[in-house]
């Protein structure tokens, strides 16, 4: 459930306006932030999502709203390592059927892969695959930002939830005793590193050129305690006709957006789409009319959502900005902006930053 937008929201943006995310991060972020005496239903409530809408199994929520949350429960807290305690918190049952598939998968690998070809109907909000690497027939697993300029407090406890969900959920089901061979994480060490350690059972490498988790070949094919060919194969099936009712133009619009945040500064031409899609241009142009929009509106959705959390970081000209963002120059910069908030950039940024709580 999206709250309504507002006259500037820009029809061509879906990853940040709609509600695609199934919100189990934030239900177990309610409940460790109660933990820490921190309540945040009311800033929920704000977002249009009150204790009975986080109750809906039909309930989604954007990435705009998650990470509004996120934010927030980060500065309340005063928890850099938050992301830590709520991926810890999580059981399987929290997946729903795609939990129960995993349940009854047959090896710890296969389940692992089970979950990331249905990533989408498991709340995660960050883009997940795995397979085996060069380190001794090894498994990895590893987890991406959906948008590589994503706030860094964000995405760092984006990732450290993703990857302590998975050991959590890994060791309620083959074993209390499994650990990762190691943990790599991209962001830099934080001022205390006891509890990755402690939480990881394993090394954690900071500063590494991706976010990685590999699992040692005898982990990885260990055998799963409830394995059930017969219910896992039904499973399946629901989770396969729930994917197909979302899939089309919802996702379409997904990877469209991901695929151009990924890609900024330089956007990939609508040719180039098309073929990764494996489509002729002019059926890639049918379904984005049939989703109401067109990869241009798209594209500037995406730059849009890009400008606004560049404009966060005080550190950033406006030259560098419309460089990362895309644009050719500041004037073409200013132009968009004045298109889009019918403000200056250096209005909207300080307009922003007061928004966000953010002193001088």
């Amino acid at each position: 459930m999206s709250p309504a937008p507002g006259p500037a929201d820009h029809p061509g943006t879906s990853r940040s306006t709609s509600a695609t995310i199934q919100p189990n991060i934030l239900r177990y972020l309610v409940v460790v932030a109660d933990e820490r005496g921190v309540d945040l239903r009311p800033l929920l409530k704000q977002m249009g999502l009150d204790e009975t809408v986080m109750r809906s199994a039909a309930l989604r929520v954007s990435y705009r709203q998650g990470s509004a949350v996120i934010r927030r429960a980060l500065e309340l807290t005063g928890d850099e390592r938050l992301g830590l305690k709520v991926g810890a918190a999580q059981h399987l049952t929290a997946w729903g059927l795609l939990g129960f598939a995993l349940m009854a998968d047959d090896t710890l690998e296969h389940a692992i892969e089970t979950g990331v070809k249905y990533q989408n109907l498991s709340g995660a909000m960050v883009v997940w695959s795995a397979g085996v690497g060069e380190e001794d027939d090894a498994f990895v697993l590893r987890a991406d930002l959906p948008d590589p300029a994503m706030d860094p407090a964000v995405a760092s406890f984006l990732i450290e939830e993703a990857f302590a969900s998975v050991v959590t959920l890994s060791r309620l089901t083959v074993g209390p005793s499994f650990a990762p061979r190691v943990v790599e994480l991209s962001f830099p060490p934080p001022r205390q590193r006891d509890l990755h350690g402690a939480l990881f059972g394993c090394p954690v490498r900071f500063g590494a050129p991706a976010n990685r988790m590999v699992i040692d070949p005898a982990w990885a094919r260990t055998r799963m305690p409830g394995r059930d060919p017969v219910s896992y194969a039904s499973t399946l099936e629901m989770l396969d006709a729930q994917m197909a009712s979302r899939r089309d133009q919802q996702d379409l619009l997904e990877v469209l957006e991901i695929s151009v945040a990924q890609g900024l500064p330089v956007v990939p031409s609508f040719g180039e789409q098309a073929r990764r899609h494996a489509t002729s241009e002019r059926t890639l142009r049918r379904r984005l009319a049939d989703c109401g929009t067109t990869y241009e509106a798209l594209v500037e959705g995406v730059r849009r959502e890009r400008v606004e959390q560049l404009l966060l970081r005080r550190e950033l000209t406006l030259r560098d900005i419309a460089r990362r963002a895309g644009f050719s120059d500041e004037r073409a910069l200013r132009r968009a902006v004045r298109r889009w908030h019918g403000t200056s950039p250096v209005q909207l940024r300080e307009r922003m930053l007061r928004g966000a709580g953010h002193t001088e």
